[in-house]
């Protein structure tokens, strides 16, 4: 117990504390607008690519740099080297030949090409930075002077050929060494610049964390955006839908509110428009309903002979009068039907519903008129539950079969089959009808739109009934779609196949 207190106390805690930060965002967020805010969340995630690139391109730089001045010195040891040993092998083979041959020429050229080792050590040391190297060289420097002052010396006639070759064995030590301390200094560039290239290497793919966070940022600003205008889209669709009770107010950019408060104002209007439709069509329905049953109890006197016989005339009077009534009847029943589609506070009454029980009610409702023209009804008769709003849906399903048995051959067939998929309930209802003409299957939803009329029938249809079964449907989130029966099943030559689309899912209420 005392676990459970002190995580709710945390918890209390940390609502406290986070619920100031909250205010602020909303607050800051209801200033910005849409376009500073993409301003502001373009800047947030270039920000961190910028910097990796140019630290990026520093360390590429740097190495670009590195790699020049190795290559540099790379090429003057390597020509050094070349240079020394070649003219230590000519000093030694002019003081050799000078000794066994005494010609003056000889003497020259040791001193020239003497003078040109002291130019390239000179040179060298000028240009040269590591302590190991300047040391040789100037220890080959000295060795050379050594053996120049002793080939000018007076000592040159008492010495032979091998002690002049012992001489140049000093020389020839020095120059070996430099030379593997020039390897050893080419090495240590290139593996500097191998070093160097791992470490750059390395910073780069550490600063790849910096991919996920730009996306992070980028993703949060999307949140930022398209959520108040995800919420602007869902309370659009909810007019759409005619539901006119849920206030609209939404908070985000003042682009989204400025359209909040314009939606508000037109929501409020169209539930204005829309209480004043419903009253008003109940109230004329309910004075219309009120004349029209004495009218039509007098004229089923009248038709029964109750008040005596009738001569043919006075019959046929009297069956127009019987017709008509029932026609203004059935006009009257169907303006009630469509105050069902504009009183949007029906839409929120939702339920769980068995598909079966409800098809078998709206057969009870129409049992007379099946019987009348002798229909056979295929059903499907499988379990099958939904959400959704019964009222509503048995107005959907008795204006659908009200068509099939209106247009449907004496002893003909009417088949209804329902199957569910993962996002829909599918039902379809196949008449053995003339068939609609396929350039009017979209016309037939218009209000008021009558087509040709069976052949048998004695009644007009008032034109809303197609128009109900649609706007119902687009409340409901479904939708309605007429065929020919003949695309269901190729053995129906006529008729028309009529499929009902519902939310296999619960609906917001």
């Amino acid at each position: 117990m005392t676990l459970l207190n002190k995580r709710q106390k945390s918890k209390l805690l940390l609502k406290k504390l986070t619920l100031p930060f909250l205010s602020f965002s909303q607050a800051l967020l209801d200033k910005i607008s849409i376009n500073k805010l993409t301003l502001i969340g373009f800047t947030f995630v270039a920000m961190p690519l910028v910097m990796a690139l140019l630290f990026s391109a520093n360390k590429v730089s740097k190495l670009a740099k590195q790699s020049t001045s190795a290559i540099y010195h790379v090429a003057q040891l390597t020509q050094l080297n070349g240079k020394l040993v070649d003219t230590i092998a000519k000093i030694e083979r002019s003081a050799s030949q000078y000794l066994v041959l005494k010609d003056d020429e000889l003497l020259t050229s040791f001193n020239r090409h003497h003078k040109t080792l002291n130019d390239i050590i000179e040179e060298t040391l000028t240009s040269q930075q590591d302590p190991i190297l300047i040391e040789q060289l100037s220890s080959l420097q000295i060795e050379n002077k050594r053996i120049a002052l002793l080939m000018l010396s007076d000592l040159t006639i008492t010495l032979t050929l091998a002690q002049i070759q012992q001489e140049f064995k000093q020389l020839h030590l020095i120059n070996h060494q430099l030379e593997k301390r020039s390897n050893l200094v080419v090495n240590e560039h290139v593996l500097a610049i191998h070093h160097t290239t791992e470490d750059i290497s390395q910073h780069i793919l550490a600063r790849l964390y910096i991919i996920p966070v730009s996306l992070l940022i980028a993703g949060i600003f999307i949140i930022l955006i398209t959520n108040p205008l995800r919420r602007l889209t869902d309370k659009i669709n909810l007019l759409e839908q005619g539901n006119f009770e849920q206030t609209i107010n939404l908070h985000g950019p003042v682009e989204v509110i400025a359209i909040a408060e314009a939606l508000e104002n037109m929501r409020q209007r169209l539930h204005a428009l829309e209480l004043q439709k419903s009253s008003f069509i109940r109230h004329i329905s309910h004075e219309l309903k009120t004349p029209l049953a004495a009218i039509r109890e007098g004229t089923e006197l009248i038709y029964d002979k109750s008040v005596g016989p009738l001569n043919d005339d006075q019959q046929e009077i009297c069956n127009i009068i019987r017709a008509s009534v029932n026609r203004l009847q059935r006009l009257i029943e169907d303006l009630l039907d469509f105050n069902i589609v504009l009183d949007s506070t029906s839409l929120q009454r939702l339920e769980k519903i068995s598909l079966p029980a409800l098809l078998t009610d709206a057969f009870t409702v129409r049992k007379l008129d099946i019987k009348s023209k002798n229909l056979t009804i295929v059903c499907d008769n499988h379990a099958c539950l939904l959400y959704s709003n019964s009222k509503q849906l048995s107005v959907i399903l008795d204006n659908i079969l009200s068509n099939a048995i209106k247009y449907s051959p004496i002893d003909g067939n009417i088949t209804i089959t329902y199957h569910t998929t993962n996002a829909h309930i599918i039902v379809k209802v196949i008449d053995q009808g003339p068939g609609i003409d396929p350039s009017l299957s979209e016309k037939v939803f218009d209000a008021f739109y009558q087509g040709k009329a069976p052949l048998n029938s004695q009644i007009k249809g008032s034109g809303l009934g197609l128009t109900i079964v649609k706007e119902l449907l687009l409340r409901l989130n479904g939708s309605i779609k007429i065929i020919p029966a003949k695309e269901i099943n190729t053995a129906n030559k006529t008729g028309t196949c009529v499929i009902l689309s519902l939310p296999n899912t619960p609906l917001d209420q």
